[in-house]
């Protein structure tokens, strides 16, 4: 039997590739302080890429991720300003969250709008809120307990990085291993051959923009609990450029149907670990996006031609010579085989 090479293992690579040449390039980047400041600041990239995995594996695109994190930050600051407890304000921002994903889904499902028009409406939207509640002020967060999330650590591992490890685990099982998982991957394979199967394609939709909400509002929670400060404009920078670059790097299709959470996972760690190292060499920030637009543009190049031909098949046709020319055609991975499922049932 043949073993199938994971996807994973070829953006793992490109990780210890990219850090091994900033380490030469500079010390400072293998020094441990700034392996902590990478971490921290792939922590909040990794949420961000958590959650567009989900909307891109259905075929959609959440372009209101950035600004999420800026109203979940402050909506949080608010509330923990007007009195109430820092677990409470954390929850407030959470429920903002799940309910700007909500009404992205409910949009895009029942008033069949594109993905692309209803979150970049979104976007402009929750990016004015703040600015309209505050004057465009940022607001102090007095209560140190609300620091637990963006600078407390546990066994030496900093609290954000463990949050998004056990966001990751949680969404790798609920992916791999569960009926809701199999739906997603389906939706994205084929909308309409789900729907024929059973699917209740209303419930997937919803249910990924309200995961994307949630995670952007995690992302704007150890924003500001790192800074103890809500400002209206954390998020606008290049935080949604970093979620979908991420994602798209670490295998997830901007067509829907395939990828997988531990890729977008070393994703987020390649895309942390490049800005990172820009930032350590000196480059100016002028051309930092410059850099990650040309990696999501190699990695939409690599998802448009790895639908041809998986690597695996690459490796046997480089080990096999001409004898795999009759070979079947290349089967996608395991989770983006559930894509097809319904297909297949028909």
């Amino acid at each position: 039997m043949r073993r199938r090479i994971p996807e994973e293992m070829g953006i793992a690579a490109v990780v210890v590739l990219v850090a091994v040449i900033l380490s030469v390039m500079s010390p400072t980047f293998r020094t441990l302080e700034n392996a902590q400041l990478l971490l921290l600041n792939g922590a909040v990239i990794a949420f961000l890429a958590l959650g567009q995995t989900f909307v891109l594996l259905t075929g959609g695109i959440d372009l209101s991720t950035g600004s999420t994190v800026a109203l979940t930050g402050m909506i949080a600051a608010l509330t923990i300003k007007a009195g109430a407890p820092w677990w409470l304000g954390a929850l407030a921002a959470i429920t903002v969250g799940a309910l700007v994903g909500a009404f992205n889904g409910f949009i895009i499902h029942y008033i069949k709008l594109p993905p692309f028009i209803v979150t970049f409406a979104t976007f402009g939207v929750a990016a004015s809120i703040p600015l309209i509640l505050t004057g465009a002020s940022s607001v102090n967060v007095a209560d140190p307990m609300f620091a637990i999330i963006g600078r407390s650590s546990l066994l030496g591992i900093p609290m954000p990085v463990l949050l998004a490890g056990i966001a990751a685990t949680f969404f790798t099982v609920l992916l791999k291993l569960t009926a809701t998982g199999v739906h997603i991957y389906s939706v994205g394979g084929n909308a309409e051959t789900s729907r024929l199967a059973g699917i209740r394609i209303d419930r997937v939709t919803v249910m990924v923009y309200v995961i994307s909400g949630i995670c952007a509002a995690m992302g704007g929670l150890i924003i500001t609990s790192r800074l103890m400060v809500g400002y209206p404009s954390a998020g606008s920078g290049n935080e949604l450029f970093y979620s979908i670059a991420a994602a798209v790097v670490g295998g997830v299709s901007l067509f829907g149907g395939i990828g997988s959470i531990p890729g977008a996972l070393l994703g987020a760690v390649l895309i942390a670990t490049v800005s990172n190292g820009m930032n350590v060499v000196g480059v100016d920030s002028y051309w930092q996006p410059l850099v990650i637009g040309l990696i999501i543009l190699v990695g939409v190049i690599l998802d448009t031609y790895r639908r041809q031909i998986s690597i695996s098949e690459i490796l046997a046709r480089l080990r096999g010579g001409t004898d795999n020319k009759h070979a079947a055609p290349a089967v996608p991975a395991s989770p983006d085989n559930v894509a097809t499922a319904p297909a297949t049932a028909q």
